[in-house]
């Protein structure tokens, strides 16, 4: 992933072996490279371990999150149409009426009964914690890829066994970070979890105003 996310915005030659050989010149430069490779490496894993920190926290509240939120649409599901027991009762009204006809000897007046109608809080609830649900899920798939990237960030920046060669993929793999804006990327995250809450948050209004009424 780091490769692809690099390689977009430079020439194929950098992605050679050959661009990241040493030359006699290196050689000559290698303590100034081996303190770049320290303060770079310091600065990249502070930078990564917050993130994938944010990332294992975004992940469980999003799955908790989640797990909390599908109970709650099961139950709001079921406005979206007619109570089985309301039929039951209506049919059985109805029976009891018609017996009471017979016993009395009067004409049995059916009335049909009214259609059921969708009330617009229901709607809204559902609509607001389905879309709120969906965030939810997006977040935690958002997550997974930047833990994945981060691994693999770690990963191609540390194979190099010199220091001149490890420290130029550094210095490209994190470019390439910059050029792809991995760090609006990962601010956008908890962006879209404050959006799905602010969404669970309207539809439980919507849930709980039938009550009060």
């Amino acid at each position: 992933m780091v490769g692809e996310t690099c390689g977009w915005f430079y020439p194929d030659e950098w992605r050679t072996v050959e661009r990241f050989k040493p030359s006699p010149d290196d050689e000559a430069t290698q303590f100034l490279w081996q303190t770049y490779l320290d303060q770079a490496q310091n600065y990249d894993k502070l930078l990564l371990e917050g993130w994938k920190g944010d990332m294992d926290g975004m992940l469980l509240f999003s799955a908790l999150y989640s797990a909390i939120l599908t109970a709650l649409i099961i139950e709001s599901y079921q406005k979206l149409q007619e109570d089985p027991a309301d039929a039951t009762v209506a049919i059985l009204t109805l029976m009891s009426q018609q017996l009471a006809s017979l016993s009395n000897g009067t004409a049995f007046t059916y009335e049909s009964r009214a259609p059921f109608e969708l009330d617009t809080a229901p709607v809204v609830c559902n609509t607001l914690w389905f879309l709120s649900l969906a965030l939810a899920i997006t977040c935690s798939l958002l997550a997974t890829f930047v833990q994945q990237w981060v691994r693999d960030f770690l990963h191609k920046t540390a194979v190099r066994p010199s220091p001149i060669a490890q420290a130029r993929i550094l210095a490209f793999s994190y470019f390439g970070l910059r050029r792809f804006g991995m760090h609006t990327f990962v601010d956008v995250i908890p962006m879209l979890l404050h959006i799905s809450l602010s969404f669970f948050f309207a539809g439980l209004v919507a849930f709980l105003y039938p009550i009060n009424r």
